[in-house]
């Protein structure tokens, strides 16, 4: 497996973030049922809000010096994380690198944290639920909440879980 380097995004990233997260919006876009701006975007606003406000983190995954991913968490000044976005290129995927990037992304920040997908994405299903085993061990709940602003779509599941309860991590 590729050994992949996760670290915290600046404003020297947002070009190569901005390009990630279209490809991650595209990805979604299958499941949530939302089409590009007219411009070709997806919610083009959201890397500059995460490169920007401090209850964000934005992290950018590579292998070898070149983009893999990337994972946007908010809540940091809350009382729970959330990894709000999380996305692997797919030349990258089924490597393992997933895990170890996520794994390393909760890792910089303690307390516990949730993370939202969508049941028909059956890849997401299977890797969330490993990553809650991982990281947590039985200590993790699962549960459907609806999507805000979008009650046409079905709830979302969201796993919750504080890692120091759990097992303890390898990264």
């Amino acid at each position: 497996m590729p050994e992949v380097s996760v670290r915290l995004a600046d404003a020297a990233d947002r070009p190569v973030v901005k390009r990630l997260w279209l490809m991650f919006r595209h990805d979604l876009s299958e499941f949530d049922e939302v089409l590009p701006d007219t411009d070709g975007t997806f919610y083009a606003d959201r890397p500059d809000v995460v490169l920007t406000d401090t209850d964000w983190a934005a992290y950018l995954m590579t292998i070898d010096a070149r983009p893999a991913g990337l994972a946007f968490v908010r809540g940091l000044t809350g009382p729970k994380r959330v990894l709000n976005s999380f996305f692997v290129v797919r030349g990258a995927r089924r490597a393992g690198i997933g895990l170890n990037a996520v794994q390393q992304v909760i890792a910089r920040h303690q307390g516990p944290w949730e993370i939202a997908f969508q049941d028909a994405n059956v890849g997401a299903v299977h890797f969330w639920r490993r990553v809650a085993r991982e990281i947590a061990g039985d200590a993790w709940t699962e549960e459907r909440r609806p999507v805000s602003h979008r009650p046409d779509l079905p709830p979302d599941v969201w796993i919750s879980f504080d890692p120091s309860q759990g097992l303890s991590r390898k990264v």
